[in-house]
């Protein structure tokens, strides 16, 4: 019996993926949920599992083919003595030696791959090779940034680097020549022997800075930090801007200053192009500008019985939970009753109809190495404050190792911005369309209130709510934010659902 491979659901308003690569060759035995082939989209690249055990008869998409949702990508034949093909295959190596064999010497075009719907073309970052280099395959021969992220062009096999089609900073489209590569088995043996005769060409530190992607690699040069001591947590354990940063913070400082030379002509300043990312982010928050009629209504709340709560039932929340007891949980919270009872702030426009929602996932901003991201606690209505906690934890950390799915980051219905985390005192955040609301959070500072005719020093926190007037009215706005001041400041009419 055979079964076929099909392109999985890929998330709200995602129709097609590029085939990245394939982990199983054409008669490869394979396991029920096993990844068998790996799917680009334009925001984050996902695995396909084997939807049953078998072997692998037929790939009827090849790698860098662009497919559909629901698409075949092979055929999976079923029984044991499908099973057998592979051991038996295995056992006679000479078919697996033969085309390396015939390969030497032969050029190899290195192209730009696709990048997911909708982009067509790439900037040339950084080559880590130049003509000449010998490489190995799937190493990292130049970084590309597109408007979505940065990554990296593999060498699709060993050789050597023998012509470069395009220069760092050029803009270049999908398909086009970035590189040739000979292909032998000969320079990667020579590469071993040089590494061993003449140490001091290549030192440690010096190749690991090579494998870094641009944003560390740059971070490192500038602070003069050795990579090899600096430990990374990014995907496969690669070092981050963050983890860089970190390591310079982290270094012994002179005792005393060192005296700086004076500066050339042309020093005081340095001209770099935006990153593809960056454009993006630049140009979806003109258009929420541009497209809404965004307005910002703000507000103050004393934090007082939040902190006390906090304090009061810290260890017992982290004993059973396993998780801090933060503010947000309780902002969601806060945000999510107010939600009921002003909807049109939990609404979005489309066309001349406005859309109701009637579940309550709330995107939370976080900030990564990469840019801006908004991953989406998923029925916030429905979770604890342990669970809303341990969410926004696990997105936090995937954040920045840069390992959010893409549905992880759809389909939110408000959003809540923590400026206060870097310090602001009050800010303007800018909506998240196509949504009608977002709240920004601000840094908490004890300042003098009157309370019962007594002016006391509370904590207090200015809270900004933007909304897009087109279908929150003031009224709606200011009673929503008076709502979540209302619960922050007694938090038990949430408890009493008041």
């Amino acid at each position: 019996m055979s079964t076929e491979i099909r392109v999985p659901a890929l998330g709200e308003s995602v129709t097609e993926a590029t085939i990245g690569k394939w982990l199983k060759a054409e008669g490869d035995a394979v396991s029920a949920d096993e990844p068998v082939v790996e799917l680009e989209t334009d925001k984050v690249s996902i695995e396909a599992p084997a939807p049953t055990a078998g072997v692998l008869s037929k790939i009827s998409a090849k790698e860098g083919d662009t497919v559909e949702v629901d698409a075949v990508l092979g055929v999976i034949e079923a029984g044991e003595g499908a099973a057998a093909k592979p051991s038996a295959e295995k056992e006679d190596p000479a078919p697996a030696a033969a085309p390396a064999s015939s390969a030497g010497g032969e050029d190899i075009e290195v192209v730009v791959p696709s990048s997911g719907e909708s982009v067509t073309e790439a900037d040339i970052g950084e080559w880590f090779k130049k003509v000449g280099d010998a490489v190995s395959a799937d190493e990292p021969i130049v970084s590309l940034e597109t408007d979505k992220a940065a990554m990296d062009v593999p060498a699709p096999a060993s050789g050597v680097i023998k012509s470069i089609a395009a220069k760092e900073g050029d803009t270049v489209e999908v398909g086009a020549l970035l590189a040739v590569i000979t292909i032998s088995d000969a320079p990667a043996a020579e590469a071993k022997t040089n590494g061993a005769a003449a140490p001091a060409k290549s030192s440690a530190p010096a190749k690991s800075s090579e494998s870094l992607s641009p944003a560390p690699r740059r971070v490192v040069a500038e602070r003069g930090l050795d990579p090899s001591t600096i430990k990374g947590t990014g995907k496969d354990g690669r070092i981050t801007k963050g983890d860089a940063l970190q390591a310079e913070k982290s270094n012994t400082r002179p005792a005393t200053p060192q005296v700086r030379a004076p500066r050339e002509p042309g020093e005081r300043e340095e001209r770099i192009k935006m990153s593809r990312m960056r454009q993006t982010i630049a140009r979806r928050l003109k258009e929420s500008q541009d497209t809404a009629a965004m307005l910002t209504t703000f507000n103050d709340v004393d934090m007082t019985a939040v902190m006390d709560l906090r304090k009061q039932y810290k260890e017992l929340f982290e004993k059973k939970h396993g998780i801090k007891l933060g503010f947000m949980s309780l902002f969601a919270k806060a945000c999510v009753h107010a939600l009921k009872e002003v909807p049109e702030v939990n609404a979005e426009i489309d066309g001349d109809h406005i859309i109701y929602k009637n579940h309550y996932d709330i995107g939370v901003a976080v900030g990564s190495d990469k840019g801006l991201v908004v991953p989406v606690v998923r029925d916030a209505d429905q979770l604890s404050l342990a669970d809303i906690e341990l969410t926004i934890a696990d997105y936090g950390r995937r954040a920045r190792s840069g390992d959010l799915k893409l549905e992880e980051m759809q389909g939110g219905t408000f959003t809540i911005s923590n400026g206060g985390i870097y310090g602001s005192l009050l800010s303007t955040p800018i909506l998240n369309l196509p949504q009608s609301g977002i709240l920004g959070m601000h840094r908490i500072e004890k300042r003098p209130v009157v309370v019962d005719d007594q002016v006391v020093v509370r904590p207090m926190m200015y809270l900004a709510m933007s909304y897009d007037h087109r279908i929150v009215d003031g009224k709606g706005a200011v009673t929503f934010l008076v709502r979540v001041k209302e619960n922050l400041e007694d938090p038990q009419r949430l408890l009493l659902d008041l």
